[in-house]
């Protein structure tokens, strides 16, 4: 949240902020963080407020958990549009609060495993070894450190050859799939962070998926690319996935000072109606530095806008999977 600081010419030196002890956590569903009308306390008393309630560090406040395991791919083949972002974030947030969750790295970059301080490096056993020599996930996951819910199965430089590789393999749109089926772990959620392309890998995502999330940045050129998104997902629905489906659309960078970004979010809301989240990532300082720390903004700055924006979309996502689960 902004800070109003008046200049040193012109007020005279504030006095030392008392951080209050913060309120009790209850137990139960966690609700969204809503500021007051009016607030006496100090902004750096708000801040902590808002940081207990993310790092959860008795962990008794929980979200929603799924009726049934929900996995979805995160895709978009335009870079830089935050997907690896939110799948990280979105993860931490719903680990931090009673939910277990897998992250999926499928993009050869590894921004992901970044993310979460997962080790990458080359030699390690990671996703590139399941789809191109069936081993299994059990073999290549790894625990996320600091986040008792949370597990990843890393990506290395390795998956960069993959998609020339899998061209000749038997099965080869199905191959994370089988992967997942033979995988003997339970989890509430599977993340499966796709690359910028619209190639096999992202396709083996689409078919081992029940849903799609689709970060959009609140620019133009974001919604050019969407169009030829939703219609290779119709076609991996129609002939791989018949139980594919766009469930969740998340806007990202946000800037509320331009008309622009207003306008693409009127635009998405009228194209996707509710599957576009009510929660909108802005643009926050937080959020980019966070992954050099190996760390996401969860946790790096559990204060920050950034920070709240993100615990705002996974509460929502979370008690989204309650609702299905109640009406299925």
């Amino acid at each position: 949240m902004p800070v109003y600081t008046p200049s040193a010419a012109t007020a005279p030196a504030p006095a030392p902020a008392v951080v209050p002890d913060p309120a009790p956590l209850v137990e139960g569903p966690v609700e969204p963080y809503q500021e007051p009308v009016t607030n006496d306390d100090p902004p750096l008393a708000q801040e902590a407020r808002r940081a207990v309630q993310i790092l959860n560090p008795s962990g008794d406040i929980t979200m929603p958990r799924p009726a049934h395991p929900r996995v979805i791919g995160v895709a978009n083949q335009k870079g830089g549009v935050g997907k690896t972002t939110s799948v990280v974030n979105i993860a931490v947030a719903l680990a931090l609060h009673g939910n277990r969750v897998l992250v999926i790295d499928l993009d050869p970059q590894g921004n992901a495993s970044t993310g979460l301080d997962v080790p990458h490096h080359a030699g390690i056993p990671d996703v590139y070894d399941c789809l191109i020599d069936n081993t299994p996930i059990d073999d290549v996951v790894q625990q996320v450190q600091g986040i008792p819910n949370l597990w990843c199965v890393p990506a290395t430089i390795d998956l960069a050859g993959a998609e020339i590789e899998l061209v000749s393999v038997v099965a080869r749109e199905s191959r994370l799939a089988r992967a997942l089926q033979n995988h003997k772990a339970e989890y509430d959620y599977v993340f499966i962070d796709c690359p910028p392309s619209l190639g096999l890998l992202t396709v083996n995502a689409m078919v081992a998926a029940q849903e799609v999330m689709i970060p959009i940045q609140c620019e133009y050129y974001a919604l050019e690319g969407v169009q030829q998104l939703t219609s290779n997902i119709a076609l991996v629905k129609a002939h791989l996935n018949p139980r594919l489906d766009v469930t969740t659309v998340l806007l990202t960078m946000y800037d509320r000072r331009t008309r622009l970004a207003d306008a693409v979010e009127q635009d998405v809301r009228a194209h996707f109606g509710d599957k576009a989240l009510q929660a909108v990532i802005p643009r926050n300082v937080r959020v980019s530095e966070a992954p050099s720390y190996g760390q996401s903004v969860m946790t790096y700055d559990p204060g920050s806008r950034g920070a709240t924006s993100y615990f705002e979309a996974a509460l929502e996502i979370a008690h989204r999977g309650a609702a299905m689960g109640a009406t299925a």
